[in-house]
């Protein structure tokens, strides 16, 4: 009888694996997303994502100090405006929740690798990712508007920008305001390829945005074409964008091992609220163990491609990794 190939050989024991493993995750690869409500005077639990809090302002920085200690070294900000209006001007002022949120993380925490999200739809009374014309997006008025939307988040202390509207031409826009506001050196994170899914929904509670007339669908990348997504990518990428960002993560690794095999430039992924939920809520009726099921998931990021991660277990993972 010839030998077989046996290779359980490789797999006997802890150290064997650890020498042979194609793939690990990091407390430096993760990226914590937070929540800051400008109308609360305490932190409240959002019901969809259980163990993910709406914060104060104050609360925040108690947040990011937990999120330093756990390992986290970068996080990323989404303000809950109760100033909003039609074209999310509040994003856009100085002393605005956004440039407050940024300001105060920065001044407090200048080791943190602070993320601003760029976008207006938690600011906008309509809950679109941009400026609304006679209820269509007005694409190029909201490019502008990003762009001063960046310079202010950059003028607060942001150390990168990541545009998350899937605007045509937002990177490039966004790329010529803070080169003439003097920030050159700020990066741009480009949620380039981000489709229009339905793992979305516990982050519009989260981050209280109530969606009015129609539906993301026209601007948000098409689930059933792939090409399309890879292309926002690409142009993200000539545009200027520093990194790249494929989102939702879970249902779309294909997307994101496409992605990297065509791009020299970081690339990302976010887990996103409807993912988290599905793990939770799955673990917390006992369907299944919560520690190996985060850890799994994503190592499959990483396995995929991604770079960094962005992901609400953040915390509870750069614990799990030690």
């Amino acid at each position: 009888m010839r030998p077989f190939r046996r290779l359980h050989r490789m797999r006997s024991s802890g150290p064997l694996r650890a020498l042979c493993n194609e793939a690990s995750v990091r407390p430096g690869d993760l990226i914590y997303p937070i929540f800051v409500d400008e109308g609360l005077s305490r932190p409240v639990e959002v019901a969809t994502m259980p163990g993910v809090l709406r914060h104060t302002e104050q609360s925040l920085l108690q947040e990011l100090e937990a999120a330093r200690a756990s390992g986290i070294a970068s996080v990323i900000l989404f303000g809950v405006s109760q100033r909003k209006d039609d074209c999310g001007s509040d994003a856009m002022r100085r002393d605005g929740l956004l440039a407050r949120m940024i300001g105060s993380a920065k001044t407090r925490f200048p080791d943190l690798n602070i993320i601003a999200d760029i976008c207006i739809c938690e600011y906008t009374t309509h809950g679109h990712c941009g400026s609304l014309t006679r209820d269509r997006i007005d694409n190029d008025a909201t490019i502008a508007n990003l762009g001063r939307q960046a310079v202010v988040a950059a003028a607060a202390g942001a150390d990168v920008l990541a545009p998350s509207g899937m605007m045509d031409g937002m990177v490039s826009a966004i790329r010529s305001a803070l080169d003439e506001a003097g920030f050159h050196e700020k990066p741009i994170l480009s949620y380039s390829s981000k489709f229009s899914s339905s793992f979305y929904g516990p982050f519009r509670e989260a981050s209280g945005i109530t969606l009015g007339k129609g539906n993301r669908e026209a601007y948000q990348a098409d689930p059933s074409a792939p090409r399309q997504a890879l292309l926002e990518s690409l142009i993200d990428e000539a545009e200027g964008a520093d990194a790249l960002m494929v989102k939702p993560g879970m249902a779309y690794l294909d997307i994101l091992y496409r992605l990297k095999e065509r791009t020299l430039l970081p690339v990302g992924a976010y887990q996103v609220s409807g993912e988290y939920a599905m793990i939770k809520f799955a673990a917390q009726h006992g369907a299944l163990d919560e520690r190996a099921a985060v850890l799994e998931s994503l190592l499959a990021f990483k396995r995929a491609g991604a770079d960094f991660i962005l992901t609400y277990f953040a915390k509870d993972a750069a614990r799990y990794l030690g």
